[in-house]
């Protein structure tokens, strides 16, 4: 799942370099904490939060490898 979001994450932002995922795993969902520099987080965000809710679309489609259902926080 990491490999998915920085795959779809990398090409959106000026420093890739710092782009960092945390893992938070609860009994039935987990959720991913995203941080990217602090210049390129409008450009994960996008206009009116559009990149973000197409990211999130994407990662939820797609299921974890336990069958819980993947959330996706952008600190």
């Amino acid at each position: 799942m990491e490999q998915l979001l920085q795959t779809i994450i990398e090409p959106l932002v000026d420093h890739p370099e710092e782009i960092k995922f945390s893992m938070e795993e609860h009994t039935n969902s987990v959720t991913y904490h995203l941080s990217v520099h602090p210049d390129d987080t409008g450009k994960v965000i996008g206009k009116q939060g559009r990149i973000a809710k197409a990211i999130r679309t994407l990662v939820s489609s797609s299921r974890h490898e336990s069958g819980k259902k993947v959330f996706v926080e952008i600190d």
